[in-house]
């Protein structure tokens, strides 16, 4: 029953997200590889995206590629918050004590989210596929012609086989592991803290939607660049042989840096927060459990900072 309604609470929340995922993916394909200045900003803020694609591509452009997302959604989220809730009821995340133990919860969503994410990843590829198309005149990245989910799996599974269904499988695991451990983990924590502070009632479950707003929050800072990275290696084309053509791998964040100057690593993290609170709705009645306090994102921004600069971080003003 867990896995049931993860799937189906991530799949609403998909209804309503998913204008945001199409707007997210195209701003983070947008400037692929190229310094900034040198290229038409299509999409310079997301009220803008969203104005743009709907007067050039038509109000129906704003839910493309929403099959693959249903099905993604149920897929990936069925098995990870269902597997995690398993996890969680059955005290395997507590120590011998009774208190949360971070290591093992941050071990079993991130574990959790591979499993889904990795059974899931060829729907995953169709969707940024499908939600990149556009019109010629705002179109960004390569434009792959499918004509929709299944036609689009079927394509590629006749021309590259499985290898080429899970491409830019393994460049997506990293942005699970951090999200999914990042975001069960935190959820976790901020229940422990309204518990410990007496904030709402017992088993109230404002309680849980005030955590899973937090853990939202938390999980977009953490785990958007590793989606930028995500999203462009499932778009790049591909030669006869079904291989990236450009910059295969997690060498392409580095090229981002380079060539980009600029941290486009975080395009587009506004727009997922409200779908992170959503799929958590399935876990809002369940009672908030004393657990350890705990923090997941210690450190993140100050490596960043260290890594690629201030500069970096300022041009994020100008997406």
């Amino acid at each position: 029953m867990d896995f049931l309604m993860s799937g189906l609470a991530a799949c609403g929340a998909c209804l309503f997200t998913n204008p945001l995922e199409v707007v997210k993916t195209r701003m983070q394909l947008q400037g692929e590889l190229q310094s900034p200045g040198t290229y038409q900003r299509h999409y310079r803020n997301v009220f803008h995206a969203f104005i743009t694609i709907a007067k050039v591509d038509g109000l129906a452009a704003l839910q493309k590629g929403l099959a693959p997302a249903l099905l993604y959604q149920f897929l990936m989220n069925g098995i990870r918050l269902g597997t995690y809730g398993l996890a969680e009821a059955g005290g395997y995340l507590n120590t011998a004590e009774g208190t949360l133990s971070l290591s093992r919860s941050a071990a079993a969503g991130a574990l959790a989210g591979v499993m889904g994410a990795y059974l899931g990843s060829p729907i995953y590829m169709v969707k940024t596929h499908l939600q990149a198309q556009a019109a010629s005149e705002i179109a960004v990245g390569h434009q792959y012609k499918h004509r929709g989910m299944f036609q689009a799996l079927t394509e590629i599974g006749q021309k590259h086989g499985l290898v080429g269904l899970w491409r830019g499988a393994m460049g997506g695991l990293p942005r699970v592991v951090i999200g999914s451990s990042t975001q069960l983990c935190t959820f976790s924590s901020t229940k422990d803290l309204l518990t410990q502070w007496e904030i709402f009632p017992p088993q109230s479950w404002k309680g849980a939607l005030t955590a899973a707003m937090v853990s939202g929050i938390v999980v977009v800072l953490a785990m958007t660049p590793f989606d930028v990275v995500s999203t462009r290696l499932y778009n790049q084309p591909t030669d006869v042989q079904g291989k990236v053509r450009e910059c295969p791998g997690y060498g392409h964040a580095a090229k981002v840096v380079v060539e980009e100057s600029r941290l486009l690593v975080q395009v587009g993290q506004a727009k997922r927060q409200p779908k992170e609170v959503i799929n958590f709705f399935p876990m809002l009645s369940r009672p908030l459990q004393p657990t350890l306090r705990v923090s997941c994102t210690g450190g993140y921004w100050t490596l960043c900072c260290r890594l690629l600069g201030q500069r970096a971080f300022l041009a994020c003003t100008r997406v």
